[in-house]
């Protein structure tokens, strides 16, 4: 079966123009506080991938099934009703920091907070190193 074509891809929108369409002001400053955040754990530069998700570097993967696409090493979203986090790791390295992270649920993919106000930055620096690294080592 072919390839269907990735939704996920990066593209040439402006991160800035895309931070300013952000309705709620507090979720827009913290929006910004994270693209500084992500801007400078990483050493990447912030890339739109599809229509809403702001990322940083990015890898190849290949499933068993023959899937494959990229996508950004991490990154975030600052969504209507949360803000997505983008940190991939390995369910043991999730649970080192998950009790000191702060009021958050996660999901398959990331991890939803309701603003920065509500988590541990510090704890959130530690998670994009490692999210960094594992998705690196996924690389294809």
């Amino acid at each position: 079966m072919a390839n269907k074509e990735a939704k996920l891809k990066q593209n040439d929108n402006n991160v800035i123009e895309f931070i300013e369409a952000v309705e709620s002001p507090r979720k827009r400053e913290d929006a910004y506080r994270l693209l500084d955040l992500f801007t400078e754990i990483t050493g990447y530069e912030a890339k739109m991938w599809g229509p809403s998700i702001i990322g940083f570097g990015s890898y190849h993967y290949k499933y068993a099934s023959g899937h494959e696409g990229n996508a950004p090493l991490t990154g975030f979203s600052p969504r209507k009703a949360k803000i997505s986090l983008y940190l991939t790791m390995p369910d043991d390295e999730y649970e080192k920091f998950a009790a000191d992270f702060g009021k958050h649920t996660r999901g398959k993919a990331c991890i939803y907070v309701n603003k920065l106000a509500d988590i541990n930055v510090a704890v959130l620096k530690e998670m994009i190193k490692v999210s960094v690294i594992f998705s690196k080592k996924q690389n294809r």
